[in-house]
């Protein structure tokens, strides 16, 4: 099988942006983000799971997930959020199983926002690389992107391990506090590393 790179970070730091980058040398990417917007998506395998626990009134007319309404719901309600979880998580992994011992590149990354807080993949990933940045940017980058309010990303931030946590559990951090050449030039020696790591180099 591939050489599993977990890739993980707070809201906002960058995560995709690094995935993209080094998708761009040729790493193959495994999002279970992605994977979880396909499964709540109008036709979506989650979508009958999600009807039958929660009501026809969580699914939009499409057929997709009301994502703001479940995202409230989950951090007020710890039941909402474990029975979500309990339809979701497995058919998550499954997929994301599925793509990593599909993947033909020499390494794979498999973004995981949660990756440290859940632990859920540590049978299948060989090394940790956190994406990090300074909190205040995090909020401000979360703020541009999904027009959530500053205590709507703290609660999230809430959920997540606290910052020096993230980092004392990684093999690899790109700090993420620039801009985009900035980052490319920090991503590519990563690159290179995994590459030799995959072959047994190092």
């Amino acid at each position: 099988m591939t050489y599993c790179v977990g890739l993980t970070g707070g809201i906002g730091s960058g995560k995709s942006t690094v995935a993209h980058l080094l998708a761009e040398q040729g790493a193959t990417v495994v999002d279970t983000d992605a994977i979880s917007h396909q499964l709540t998506a109008p036709g979506g395998a989650a979508i009958p799971a999600i009807r039958e626990a929660f009501g026809d009134d969580w699914v939009d007319a499409e057929g997709g997930l009301l994502r703001a309404k479940m995202r409230a719901a989950i951090f007020s309600d710890p039941v909402a959020k474990q029975r979500l979880e309990d339809i979701l998580h497995p058919m998550i992994r499954a997929r994301a199983l599925a793509e990593v011992a599909a993947s033909s590149s020499p390494y794979t990354l498999l973004v995981v926002p949660l990756l440290l807080e859940t632990g859920c993949y540590a049978d299948l990933i060989q090394r940790i690389l956190v994406v990090d940045c300074p909190e205040p940017l995090q909020i401000s980058r979360t703020r541009q992107r999904s027009q959530l309010d500053e205590t709507s990303i703290r609660a999230i931030m809430a959920h997540q391990f606290p910052r020096l946590r993230r980092l004392e559990s990684a093999h690899d951090i790109i700090l993420n506090d620039s801009d985009l050449p900035a980052l490319r030039q920090r991503v590519l020696p990563l690159h290179e590393r995994y590459l030799a790591l995959a072959d047994g180099i190092i």
